[in-house]
């Protein structure tokens, strides 16, 4: 394996670079969302909700405190501060809350299909060099050295090629890992957000109808 990776040449060491940026990035990405953000949001989201059904807001928001490290702790948390406010006012602090965590979950995935690009196009660019040096050393070589320069010109294309594909597809599929969990986290956020702010715009509905 070494022998074909120092045999494909020069080109090979950035593509090797980009995959080591790649692997960094994924390691990154992954532990952030597959470790940090492991929550069981349904069991902690009908706590605080039994809470609110009880009118215990206070209770609801030592709840949301406990996850205050994790985005639905934060954005539930904005709602019920304003829960004594209008309704569009509690919208309107849960959506800033949103858009302020979708970067943190979202940050860097696009570069995975950047590396995938630039891996693809170095490994090309390897492959013309490798060509060009192919049909330049048969150009002036003897007849006996032409077969095996023009060999070992095609080979360096070939490796160069197949190794800059090598890395591009894992970063795609790192892409779509990463990205899936982040959007299933995202929707998970506005859709448990989105019932909160229900919850609570019934619960001030009713206290209404009471008073009345």
């Amino acid at each position: 394996m070494i022998a074909l990776y120092l045999k494909g040449g020069f080109f090979m060491h950035p593509i090797l670079l980009v995959s080591i940026l790649a692997l960094a990035l994924f390691c990154e990405r992954a532990s952030y969302l597959f470790f940090r953000l492991r929550l069981d949001t349904d069991t902690v989201y009908r706590k605080i909700t039994l809470s609110l059904e009880k009118l215990n807001y206070r209770g609801a928001l030592e709840e949301c405190s406990r996850i205050e490290k994790h985005p639905l702790g934060r954005i539930l948390k904005a709602g019920l501060l304003r829960s004594d406010r209008r309704d569009k006012e509690i919208e309107r602090a849960m959506e800033e809350e949103i858009v302020r965590e979708i970067p943190k979950i979202k940050g860097r995935t696009n570069l995975f299909s950047l590396f995938a690009n630039i891996a693809t196009l170095i490994g090309l660019l390897g492959a013309i060099h490798g060509l060009i040096s192919a049909f330049e050393g048969v150009a002036h070589a003897s007849d006996s050295m032409k077969q095996e320069i023009l060999a070992s010109g095609i080979s360096v294309a070939m490796l160069t090629t197949a190794f800059g594909l090598l890395i591009a597809i894992p970063c795609l599929i790192g892409f779509y890992i990463i990205n899936n969990k982040g959007e299933a986290i995202i929707d998970d956020l506005e859709h448990k957000s989105l019932s909160m702010f229900n919850l609570i715009s019934s619960l001030k509905q009713q206290d209404r109808e009471q008073q009345c």
